[in-house]
């Protein structure tokens, strides 16, 4: 059995000043992405799992063949694809002094994002991505005293070298034994809830619709027009399951069992923390292990701030159509969403303009809990078709510095897989 000294040695780890020192030299340097997700290259399995991992039944996602009468003549993916579809891209080695760094036993929180897209994701497409850190910044945090506070770039294109999205994500690195001590959040009941309380969601579930092939057109939206309401939840340990299923949260650990985790477990040992039954399992399981998620600070697991992200785009793609393109979108997660938690979406338009030749409004949402709480907003620009100008939105303009690299990277990458096959 594993004892309290255990879980102690387990979350004893203080930031490192030289790790600090280290994400600060790396700031402006993009490296390729060796990772492997769950999923290298997209399908229609894929594409339709991973929409489903996260509740969303929008045909133009989920069926093979619904997207060939609309403009993308094609199944294209969700929004977030890019967070359960990666294939490793080859580059040249590091240099050693440039390697990212480990953070050993440090807790990573995700606190929000920004992601731009430019283009579909169609089935058959291979994703690869390249990125590196834009901020490094040490503050106060009333959650674990000094926390690390970096924003990560990731830029994500298909084997054309055609940049699909980018995507900047703040993650707040706290050390879990301070966080457990101060105990902001021992206060929290885990949320119980009557059969009139599932009714309520019920209904709000029911009356929820796809717009679907009906275009939404630009001259027809209105500044103060409601978006939602939009249900998720109770949370519970199989929406963790499912959304895992869908191809998320498989680096660094990868689904494996077995053998296959023994040898994981033999390449990054300090990534498994024996549980209360003496058994080594990934630091991970704080988002479906309560007795873990304790131990750093949290009175029950919690989900991935990535997949309130997913949600919200859910509520953007059911309410634009088939015709509209979701430019970007920024959220902020403030809150934990402890398993029970129940959330109702909603959000509303707030200007309206054109913009590089596309009809766009921009939008504000967000995520309610059931104690009334708003634990993640966020503003959106959504490109919808004109009445005046036709049903096909242009799509944004990819920054230069992107496409230059992305070609960069993708013709070494090419040169480099050339070279392994004349080898073998």
């Amino acid at each position: 059995m594993a004892t309290s000294t255990e879980f102690e040695k387990a979350t004893d780890f203080k930031l490192k000043d030289s790790d600090i020192e280290r994400a600060r030299a790396l700031i402006g340097r993009y490296s390729a992405s060796r990772a492997s997700e769950l999923f290298t290259v997209a399908s229609h399995d894929v594409l339709r799992n991973f929409a489903c991992g996260y509740g969303d039944d929008n045909p133009l996602f989920c069926s093979e063949g619904y997207g060939e009468a609309t403009q993308w003549e094609s199944q294209i993916a969700p929004p977030m694809i890019g967070i359960g579809l990666n294939s490793p891209l080859l580059a040249d080695p590091h240099v050693d002094h440039l390697k990212r760094p480990s953070f050993r036993g440090i807790h990573v929180f995700v606190s929000g994002s920004t992601w731009e897209w430019y283009r579909p994701v169609r089935a058959g497409d291979r994703l690869y991505s390249f990125g590196g850190m834009e901020s490094v910044e040490v503050k106060d945090s009333e959650f674990a005293e000094r926390s690390v506070l970096i924003t990560f770039l990731n830029v994500k294109m298909n084997q054309r070298a055609e940049v699909v999205a980018s995507m900047r994500v703040l993650a707040i690195h706290a050390e879990r034994k301070t966080a457990r001590e101060k105990g902001k959040y021992n206060a929290i009941e885990p949320a119980t809830y009557s059969d009139a309380d599932i009714a309520r969601l019920d209904a709000i579930y029911e009356a929820e619709e796809v717009r679907g092939a009906d275009p939404r057109w630009w001259e027809d939206v209105n500044i103060g027009d409601t978006i939602g309401p939009m249900a998720k939840g109770p949370l519970t340990t199989t929406d963790m399951i499912v959304f895992h299923a869908g191809g998320y949260g498989f680096t660094p650990y990868k689904p494996c069992a077995n053998r296959l985790a023994y040898a994981n477990r033999q390449r990054i040992a300090p990534f498994y923390v024996k549980n209360e039954q003496g058994i080594p399992d990934v630091a991970q399981r704080v988002h479906w292990d309560s007795s873990w998620a304790q131990a750093i600070g949290n009175p029950m697991a919690y989900d991935y701030g990535v997949m309130r992200d997913c949600w919200l785009t859910h509520l953007l793609t059911d309410w634009m159509g088939d015709d509209g393109w979701l430019v970007r979108q920024h959220s902020e997660i403030r809150k934990f969403n402890y398993i029970g938690d129940s959330h109702v979406l909603t959000g509303e338009v707030i200007a309206k303009r054109i913009e590089n030749g596309r009809h766009v409004v921009d939008v504000v949402m967000r995520g309610t809990n059931q104690r009334g709480e708003v634990t993640c907003p966020g503003s959106a620009t959504v490109a919808l078709p004109s009445r005046e100008k036709g049903r096909d939105v242009v799509l944004p303009d990819v920054p230069k510095e992107f496409s230059d690299v992305a070609r960069s990277m993708v013709a070494r990458h090419q040169e480099l897989t050339a070279a392994r096959k004349r080898a073998s």
